[in-house]
């Protein structure tokens, strides 16, 4: 009788893996290119630093949560929260989401992923609990919206596109944990 190795086995070749981290690392070097064509890109170390870090971060996270689960919709659920955290840090420190990236009522949107991923840890990555996580990520990101409305900035439409996916992520956990 043969062994089989598993399907996420150390070693084992996955061709979605490797195309995931050459698409992560391509996106790295594009404004790397970009920069060689024009001036209208200028990315610092800095700007580079802060691209590995993110889609490194995202990259790892993902390879995560394809470990925990070999559920398509954990899978799509983790890529929606992966996503949404991803843009919407990217985009606060781009440009910001209340005025430009300066202003410090951005700071309440940058909480909402970091509620996500303290969600997600608490969670121990579980389905059940990570569809808990996302749902409060979606209320954070509501209440971040309301603090920012309040203050006077209009960011509704903003926040729902956010909190659709927040909620998405939830729904896609408790379907992954209810097909176990």
């Amino acid at each position: 009788m043969t062994h089989t190795p598993p399907a996420h086995s150390v070693g084992s070749f996955n061709p979605w893996r490797l195309a995931g981290w050459a698409g992560i690392a391509g996106l790295i070097a594009l404004p790397a290119i970009a920069m060689q064509f024009t001036t209208e890109v200028n990315w610092g170390a800095e700007d580079f630093a802060f691209a590995v870090v993110m889609l490194g971060g995202v990259g790892l996270a993902f390879e995560l949560a394809v470990r925990a689960s070999g559920s398509w919709a954990y899978h799509a659920g983790a890529a929606v929260a992966l996503s949404a955290g991803l843009l919407l840090l990217w985009g606060n420190a781009a440009v910001g989401i209340v005025g430009n990236e300066e202003n410090d009522l951005n700071m309440w949107f940058n909480a909402v992923p970091v509620i996500a991923l303290i969600g997600a840890t608490v969670a121990r990555l579980r389905a059940s609990r990570m569809a808990v996580a996302m749902s409060v990520a979606a209320l954070a990101q509501i209440a971040a919206g309301v603090i920012v409305q309040l203050s006077g900035h209009s960011t509704w439409i903003f926040t729902i596109v956010w909190t659709v996916g927040w909620t998405m992520s939830a729904w896609l956990f408790g379907r992954a944990a209810r097909d176990r």
